[in-house]
C-alpha cells in the first residue's frame, strides 16, 4: 500500500513538474514574442522610426519643390523681364546707365 501512494505521489510531483516546465516554456515563448513585436525588425518601434523619418523627407522634398518653383520663376522672369534684369544688375552688381552716378552708403557703426 505504501508503495502504491509512493508511485501515485512519484507521478504526481513528475506530472506537476512537466506542467511547470511547460508554463514556463510557454512563457518565455510569449516573452520572445512580445519583444519582437516591440523591438523587431519589423516591430512597432522601427514602424516608428521610419514613419517620422519619411515625414521629415517629405518636408524636405516639399521645401525644395517650392525652391524649385521659385527659380524656375526667376530664370524665366531672367529670360524675359528686362526690367527685371536692370533691377537685378542695379542691386546685385551696382551697375549704372550712362550718365547716371551711383552712391554707396556706408552706414556708421555705433560703439
Amino acid at each position: 500500500m505504501k508503495r502504491i501512494k509512493q508511485k501515485r505521489n512519484s507521478i504526481r510531483n513528475k506530472s506537476n513538474i512537466q506542467k511547470k516546465i511547460i508554463k514556463l516554456l510557454l512563457l518565455l515563448g510569449f516573452s520572445v514574442l512580445l519583444i519582437s513585436f516591440f523591438f523587431g525588425d519589423h516591430g512597432l518601434y522601427h514602424l516608428y522610426t521610419l514613419k517620422s523619418e519619411r515625414n521629415r523627407i517629405q518636408k524636405e522634398i516639399d521645401f525644395l519643390r517650392n525652391q524649385r518653383m521659385v527659380l524656375e520663376d526667376e530664370k524665366t522672369r531672367l529670360k524675359t523681364d528686362y526690367k527685371y534684369i536692370e533691377e537685378m544688375a542695379r542691386e546685385k552688381y551696382r551697375m549704372a546707365k550712362k550718365g547716371e552716378k551711383v552712391f554707396k552708403v556706408i552706414e556708421k557703426k555705433e560703439d
